[in-house]
């Protein structure tokens, strides 16, 4: 999870976010020498005097910054499209989960189970043990087993809320009336925290999300302690 003073993004935990952090800092670099390289004139003009204004009307310099920055916005959208269809797709998930946003708390339905299911609401400031983190931590976590592809079925009974993990690069709207996927596979075990990253009311604040990755078996011994 984040902590503070962190500038960067969380470390990945996930394939999709490794891609994710790849092509943040590959944009990055990109702007970063856009930027330098705008400097660098800017300042040239403005400390030099301008001996060729000849070249400012000349046609091979409206082709050059006509073509390189069509060249860049290439170099960025290839690899964003590239991870947006890596994103979009499911490929025969192991388990499947569907959330429901409330006002203002999470429900689980573990769809593969008979009787799997339960609400998720935040521990009060004055209930939470040592250790514990204020704001983020709930009574009742999401257990998912590592290194198995997980479908996330994700709605909504009343309002717009969103249902988001950072550290997995998950972010899915829950609509009313409209039923959202998406798919998570963590490569190592831990807890992973999350909220609602819609304004969806006046507690919109209070819908933090913890997943709990184990290995299989200790996701089998948990759900059978569960039925």
């Amino acid at each position: 999870m984040a902590y503070p003073f962190q500038l960067g993004l969380q470390d990945a935990t996930s394939p999709i976010m490794e891609e994710l952090l790849h092509f943040h800092d590959h944009t990055l670099m990109i702007v970063f020498l856009i930027s330098s390289l705008v400097l660098y004139i800017i300042s040239l003009m403005l400390t030099t005097k301008l001996t060729h204004t000849s070249t400012m009307d000349a046609q091979e310099v409206e082709t050059v910054w006509t073509i390189l920055p069509a060249i860049i916005l290439i170099l960025i959208a290839l690899p964003s499209l590239r991870i947006l269809y890596m994103m979009d797709e499911i490929n025969n998930p192991s388990l499947t989960v569907k959330t429901m946003g409330h006002q203002w708390y999470w429900s689980y339905e573990y769809t593969d189970y008979e009787d799997l299911n339960f609400d998720s609401y935040m521990v009060p400031t004055q209930e939470l043990k040592p250790g514990e983190l204020r704001l983020l931590e709930v009574d009742n976590r999401v257990v998912l087993p590592m290194e198995m592809t997980i479908r996330m079925l994700i709605s909504s009974e009343d309002v717009l809320h969103s249902w988001a993990v950072p550290s997995l690069g998950l972010k899915t709207d829950a609509i009313p009336g409209r039923l959202n996927q998406t798919t998570l596979m963590a490569m190592r075990p831990g807890l992973y925290y999350g909220q609602c990253s819609e304004i969806c009311g006046s507690n919109h604040s209070f819908m933090p999300i913890v997943l709990e990755l184990v290995p299989l078996s200790h996701f089998e011994k948990w759900s059978a302690s569960m039925l």
